[in-house]
């Protein structure tokens, strides 16, 4: 029996040898310690040639890694005319390179409000948005774009943001990152079966009850203060209710994928993976 969900890191683990070492050297870790999902962490910029992409591709199926990339750090849908093209270079390098290289998912921050009122902002994301979407598929590319929710309230990425972005375009979804969501209330809430359920009841009604079935999760424990997340932390080190989460998860039916983005990656992407087994009482 497979679990519903596949576990792995956002970037190589930390225990990825030096050699082969890169992106096949933490596929292939990552599967000997059990970890069958891994994010390739190109956030800084999309340096990768098509025969390297072959290569991962090549190792992702042969031990069964499930494939995902978080894009550089520096896009904004909400950037200037003059720099809008530079960030939308980033997402089109990192969903072209990362399609060659046999990832499903392309997993970015959407940027920031710049003070402006979410609504206002919507109208120029979103058609900026559906622009990459389209150039994508008349190239054949099917990937899945993934805003990811954002810890501080000051960043475009609220739950809604996500929602709205993945109702009004195909092809987008959101990347649920669950310590993010906890952190940018800044005051401890989002953090009780109840809020969690209302997540997934609103994510449900928004894009069906299907969609909770290819779930992309962000997990880690999390420091924050009045304007949100400061920064990640270990699992123990954090009020993050891990077990509350799981068992909404459960109660939902959910399945996807858990990427973990602890300090101590790999080593609590296998608590979760126990945690998510005892909760569950699925084995594999």
């Amino acid at each position: 029996m497979t679990l519903s969900f596949q576990f792995g890191t956002v970037g190589s683990p930390i225990g990825t040898p030096k050699k082969p070492g890169g992106s096949v050297g933490a596929i292939e870790f990552s599967k000997s310690i059990g970890l069958k999902a891994l994010e390739l962490g190109w956030v800084q910029s999309v340096r990768v040639t098509e025969a390297t992409c072959a290569l991962i591709r090549q190792y992702g199926v042969e031990q069964g890694v499930a494939l995902s990339v978080h894009a550089p750090y520096f896009i904004n849908l909400n950037a200037t005319d003059e720099e809008w093209p530079k960030s939308r270079k980033r997402l089109m390098d990192a969903a072209h390179y990362g399609n060659l290289a046999g990832a499903t998912d392309i997993i970015f921050h959407p940027g920031s409000y710049f003070g402006n009122d979410p609504a206002e902002v919507l109208k120029v994301a979103l058609p900026r948005l559906k622009g990459c979407v389209d150039e994508l598929r008349k190239a054949g590319n099917l990937v899945t774009i993934r805003p990811e929710t954002m810890g501080k309230s000051a960043m475009l990425g609220s739950f809604e943001d996500t929602l709205e972005m993945s109702k009004a375009i195909q092809g987008i979804l959101p990347c649920l990152d669950f310590a993010h969501l906890h952190a940018r209330p800044g005051d401890g809430t989002m953090n009780t079966a109840k809020e969690w359920t209302r997540v997934l009841e609103a994510y449900q009604s928004s894009l069906g009850k299907e969609a909770l079935k290819h779930l992309h999760i962000h997990l880690s424990g999390i420091e924050y203060g009045p304007k949100g997340e400061k920064n990640h932390l270990p699992l123990d080190k954090s009020d993050l209710k891990l077990k509350f989460l799981f068992e909404v998860l459960k109660e939902f039916g959910c399945a996807g994928r858990i990427l973990c983005e602890s300090p101590i990656m790999e080593e609590d992407a296998l608590n979760m993976k126990k945690m998510w087994m005892k909760t569950s009482r699925e084995k594999e």
